[in-house]
């Protein structure tokens, strides 16, 4: 039995003729067009690129994870991550979005989320609710007017964006939130005071109830048991999540396929769908063991390597093997594109700061559009026009006429050609 099996289905199809009639012996071209596992990456590239430049109010907000813009243009970045990606995470940083009371960023956002779903992309937001880049003005005020404000931004933020935007982390990093010292904010004082659980029931409750149908992630780095028990403390209390977000940044190494599955096994337990929401490889040299944390690790030149690219190209292969063949997993988002702008400097992006391609992408690509891919293939019907299909789960076309193969178990589709 193959490791993936459980990603593999089939359809039977009945191919008829514009009279309705079998097609007996048709030979037909059968094609993958997407994939239903979210092979996801952060869009944060496109937002200038799609929606215009940065407004200069922003200028002094740290852009966690932005991008500078020195290298390629849309031009060369479009087709090089549609190539691979099918769901795109976009920043909802509230500190950028609302840098001054009610002087949002929704209209350039919105145009950069309307060009990914016009190309059949599937679009997240990150994040609702966390306590770093959050706006200076909400420093100073009473604690009862800061979770006013919160609830008004979720709620307006997730209602505005209903339709286009159903995916979000809806609270980020909630074990840390209450203890969290690098760093003055105002929403660590509230999370203190309400406590964790009331924390993440205010950003799910405000979310739910401006997008009932939305899809809400509880999402957080801190992967010990102080994640299981809040996991769990938030279950007891009734709060409804969707999904389970892990991240794993492994700027000082790739930890393993051991380590990645006792992880996983660790939070598949609650019998949600996990989500790798954020994760890289570095394709330099290794941040030292002793840092603990990664944001202290600030250096003024973080240079790509051929030895680097090469480890990250072999790291990755196994990274995403692990993830793919675990079947809580239901998505992955890599974190960056390009080292043009990539997070602390790193060199975690797949193509170089000037768009070339990089070992990993190449190595992201023969899995995930060759390996784990049905291309344009040759088949022919029976004598009653049927041919069986098998392949990942996705969305197929026979001869220009689309077909899914889904889950649970064999599926039957009359196609007319």
């Amino acid at each position: 039995m193959s490791t993936l099996d459980h990603r593999i289905g089939e359809t039977t199809l009945t191919v008829l003729g514009p009279d309705r009639r079998p097609a007996a012996e048709r030979l037909v071209t059968v094609a993958q067009q997407r994939h239903a596992f979210a092979f996801g990456n952060i869009g944060f590239d496109f937002v200038p690129l799609v929606g215009g430049p940065d407004p200069e109010v922003i200028d002094d907000v740290e852009g966690f994870g932005g991008v500078i813009h020195r290298g390629p243009g849309l031009d060369v970045l479009a087709g090089l991550w549609t190539n691979l990606f099918n769901s795109a995470t976009l920043p909802f940083y509230w500190g950028r979005y609302e840098p001054l009371p009610g002087m949002t960023d929704a209209a350039r956002l919105e145009k950069v989320a309307r060009w990914f779903a016009d190309q059949g992309v599937t679009v997240k937001g990150h994040p609702l609710l966390w306590h770093t880049v959050q706006p200076s003005w909400l420093m100073g005020l009473e604690l009862d007017e800061v979770e006013r404000r919160i609830r008004t931004r979720i709620h307006d933020v997730v209602e505005r964006f209903a339709g286009l935007i159903d995916t979000w982390d809806a609270i980020n990093e909630a074990v840390i939130m209450p203890i969290f010292a690098n760093g003055e904010n105002a929403i660590t004082p509230l999370a203190r005071d309400r406590g964790r659980i009331a924390m993440v029931r205010m950003a799910f409750e405000e979310a739910r109830a401006a997008n009932p149908s939305a899809t809400l992630v509880l999402n957080d780095f801190d992967l010990s048991s102080a994640y299981e028990i809040l996991i769990e403390g938030v279950l007891e209390a009734g709060i409804a999540i969707d999904a389970i977000g892990l991240q794993t940044h492994m700027h000082q190494g790739y930890r393993g396929e051991e380590y990645t599955n006792t992880v996983l096994d660790r939070f598949a337990r609650y019998g949600l769908p996990l989500y790798m929401t954020e994760t890289s490889l570095v394709s330099g040299h290794l941040m030292p063991k002793e840092i603990t944390d990664l944001n202290d690790y600030r250096i003024s030149s973080w240079p790509s390597t051929p030895v680097g690219e090469a480890r990250q190209a072999y790291e990755i292969v196994r990274h995403y093997r692990a993830l793919v063949e675990h079947p809580a997993v239901q998505g992955i988002n890599y974190w960056g594109l390009t080292d043009d702008g990539a997070w602390l400097g790193a060199p975690i992006g797949l193509l170089r700061a000037d768009g070339t391609r990089k070992p990993s992408y190449d190595a992201l690509e023969s899995l995930i559009k060759d390996e784990w891919w049905l291309p344009p293939t040759e088949m022919r019907t029976d004598a009653d026009g049927k041919l069986t299909v098998r392949g990942f789960f996705g969305d197929y076309e026979i001869s220009g006429a689309p077909f899914s193969i889904n889950a649970g178990g064999a599926g039957q589709a009359e196609v007319i050609l």
